[in-house]
């Protein structure tokens, strides 16, 4: 072999050498690759179903617990939970972020219809491929899919039977609920004079609204208690009635002989009636609810029938029956 033929044949077990430690780095890399693609999607992979649930107040223990169950079913289904509302009552803020979440897409929605408002926005969602599912205040003209939450009507009775045997069917009631256009609110109101009325010994002497606050229920519960001093029990529809009714009897002197009964287990209302100055409380189930209406929407997008209507349970806590500790429950 001349030195020429031997020049080539280096050159070509050179290429060769090369060409072979390429191909082993290429598969090398590659394999590198594919190992890192599978962990960047395994860190970065997305539920099958996005829902949102809009509340009414974020600042509310009510909503938080509904907020908490809704986002429970993350531990158990293949689906994100977003939870949003306004820090406090605000429907337009609510309308905003229902608007939001059909712009995105989202694969179902659970919402506090708080007015007719609602009702074309949900229709809007349902338009367009979204199932809704309405929570504590139901649109029911709308194209909603379902309603979850409390029977008001009953919750208002169980209230007028308590408020019959603590009494022992004697007693001069003042009655503030959260706002007088407010359809759930009527409801408990109806349920309980449906059953007071049936005692002669009861009289309902005044009712004022509050517009679902601590310090309104307060003023109005001061002008009741001035205007009729012979009223001896108070009936709240809302979280922060019980609180404004107590501060306003005890800034009157009448907390010794004043009977009340309002909703909800949240936490000033708990210690109250621990201290005796709440007598008793009609307690709702948020936590369920919440969790409840994201069971619901899977049902819903997974094709499977479901009902119009799902009444949480509703029950009267005593003063009695403690000590009572809050579970998972509250109210609003």
């Amino acid at each position: 072999m001349n030195r020429r033929s031997f020049f080539y044949f280096l050159l070509i077990l050179l290429f060769i050498t090369a060409l072979g430690f390429s191909v082993y780095f290429y598969k090398q890399v590659q394999a590198i690759d594919r190992k890192m693609d599978k962990v960047i999607s395994s860190q970065t992979s997305l539920p099958k179903y996005h829902f949102i649930l809009i509340g009414e107040e974020m600042n509310h223990d009510y909503w938080r617990l509904v907020g908490e169950g809704a986002k429970k079913t993350e531990t158990k289904h293949d689906v994100f939970v977003e939870y949003e509302g306004p820090m406090r009552s605000n429907p337009d803020e609510q309308l905003k972020l229902l608007e939001k979440a059909i712009t995105a897409k989202v694969d179902g929605i659970i919402v506090q219809a708080l007015n007719d408002q609602f009702t074309p926005m949900i229709n809007k969602a349902v338009s367009v491929g979204i199932p809704v599912i309405t929570i504590d205040m139901d649109a029911k003209e709308s194209s909603r899919t379902a309603y979850i939450g409390t029977d008001n009507y009953l919750a208002g009775q169980l209230a007028g039977k308590a408020l019959v045997e603590d009494t022992g069917g004697r007693a001069a009631v003042g009655i503030i609920t959260a706002n007088f256009d407010n359809v759930d609110h009527q409801q408990r109101v109806k349920g309980f004079k449906d059953i007071v009325g049936q005692f002669e010994g009861i009289e309902i002497v005044a009712i004022e609204e509050s517009n679902v606050t601590r310090v309104d229920t307060e003023q109005k519960a001061h002008k009741m208690l001035t205007e009729y001093p012979n009223i001896t029990a108070f009936y709240g529809t809302s979280s922060y009635n019980g609180m404004g009714i107590v501060a306003a009897a005890n800034s009157l002197k009448r907390q010794d002989d004043m009977y009340v009964i309002t909703f909800d287990t949240i936490e000033e209302n708990i210690q109250l009636l621990e201290k005796g100055a709440i007598d008793a409380i009609v307690e709702q189930r948020p936590f369920e609810m919440g969790y409840l209406s994201i069971e619901l929407m899977l049902d819903i997008v997974k094709g499977k029938p479901i009902e119009d209507f799902y009444y949480t349970e509703s029950s009267i806590i005593r003063r009695s029956e403690y000590p009572y500790r809050i579970s998972k429950r509250g109210g609003a």
